[in-house]
């Protein structure tokens, strides 16, 4: 009863990080100072919407290359957690720094140099994160645990949402200085002390699965060699590889909705930046929601089943978006897509953790990585060229579900044990 106690802390504890540092996604990326950056500090909305798209696309090349060599390296060493607090010092600093994000053109590169700092250590964070899965609760329950930490991650964007929202950016009379959009720059701080707040009891509840103690040269040199070997290794499971390719496709695709989802609610629909946020505040509690109640139709019909579902969800709702008329319709069809955004994320954690060998996880989980990241360009890169050409952010938008279908179709393939739970 002592070990249910502690093994219960511990899962809790790793799920209360997912709350620590969704909050960099939902506030910096997807719906504060993504629509900022574009209305108010780049030239005007389109250029600004490239602009942010080639930081997305370059942030994504560099994790793309870094996650399975930093990966592999933890694996050797045994020190995730020690990696971890490298990654999360870098998000909790690059959040700060946005705080000086002046409305201004001059702006631009800094604003964006931050965003890639800040985008490099959330998502080779997570890398580390993930793997710290496979030891926290079996086989049966991992889809439960991983829909867990995806729903905790989107009531912590919520919680921090609102807060802003009521506290910052709403309030009138405001106590910051609206002229220099004071009340939305803190929104950067604010998530620095959110994260450094709520990541702690992993660092101190989490165990550290391998325990060795290796230079730090040696350290590299056995990381980069562990590297090395794993590739062909990998290639060889033509099943994981599979999936892997099917992850590349449509999860470029959902990480393009994120980074572009309030860009195009501000330019499409002249949301103001309060509606903004209150419509990310909507969305992030569907999102909590359907990830919390798909985690246990994950562990009912398994995690590629789910995946499949929660596909074909947001290609009909997406859909539905592009062809909104107004903003009631985009309200309505953005809520109903929302409820299947955390099970594509949380089902594709569960699946890869159910494939991934224990002694290589970080390493795997950097390929996994790799495979949602090395194709991330290709997502912002064609929705900013269409963008531009067609002068709409519709078709930019529209451009997405091209990635859901492709994405779906090469995960019918993959074999897993879950394909015979179906058919019982």
């Amino acid at each position: 009863m002592k070990k249910l106690k502690a093994d219960n802390k511990a899962i809790f504890s790793w799920c209360l990080y997912d709350w620590s540092l969704s909050s960099f996604s939902v506030v910096m990326t997807t719906f504060v100072f993504s629509s900022y950056f574009t209305s108010k500090i780049a030239a005007n909305e389109i250029i600004g919407t490239e602009q942010w798209a080639n930081a997305i696309a370059l942030s994504g090349i560099l994790i793309a290359i870094l996650s399975p060599i930093l990966g592999s390296i933890a694996d050797y060493s045994g020190k995730r957690k020690y990696w971890l607090s490298i990654c999360t010092f870098v998000v909790v600093i690059s959040s700060a720094l946005f705080w000086f994000s002046y409305p201004s053109v001059s702006s631009v590169y800094f604003v964006l140099f931050c965003l890639v700092l800040g985008s490099i250590g959330l998502n080779i964070a997570y890398v580390f994160y993930n793997a710290m899965l496979l030891n926290l609760t079996s086989v049966e329950k991992m889809g439960l645990v991983s829909g867990w930490g995806w729903g905790m991650g989107y009531f912590g964007g919520l919680s921090l949402l609102i807060i802003a929202f009521y506290a910052f950016v709403n309030l009138e009379p405001a106590w910051l200085n609206v002229a220099t959009y004071e009340h939305v720059r803190i929104c950067g701080p604010l998530v620095a002390v959110w994260i450094v707040a709520f990541s702690w009891p992993l660092f101190t509840f989490v165990p550290e699965t391998l325990d060795k103690t290796t230079k730090p040269a040696l350290t590299f040199k056995q990381g980069w060699q562990n590297f090395s070997s794993s590739i062909p290794r990998l290639l060889r499971e033509k099943n994981m590889c599979t999936f892997l390719v099917a992850q590349m496709i449509y999860i470029d695709g959902l990480n393009t909705l994120f980074a572009f989802g309030g860009i195009y609610a501000a330019g499409t629909f002249q949301m103001t930046m309060s509606e903004v946020l209150l419509l990310g505040i909507v969305l992030n509690a569907c999102a909590g929601f359907g990830s919390t109640v798909m985690s246990w139709i994950d562990d009912w019909i398994g995690s590629k089943f789910t995946i499949l579902l929660s596909l074909a969800a947001l290609t009909l709702f997406g859909f539905c978006i592009v062809l909104a008329g107004n903003k009631t319709q985009f309200w309505i069809f953005a809520s109903f897509l929302s409820l299947f955004v955390g099970s594509v994320q949380s089902s594709s954690r569960s699946l890869m953790a159910q494939l991934a060998p224990k002694e290589n996880a970080a390493s795997m989980f950097g390929f996994y990585v790799l495979s949602g990241k090395i194709s991330t360009f290709v997502g912002p890169l064609v929705l900013g060229y269409m963008t531009m050409q067609f002068n709409s952010q519709r078709i930019g938008m529209a451009t997405l579900l091209i990635f859901f279908v492709i994405g779906a179709a090469l995960l019918v393939p993959v074999r897993t044990k879950e394909d015979f739970k179906v058919a019982v």
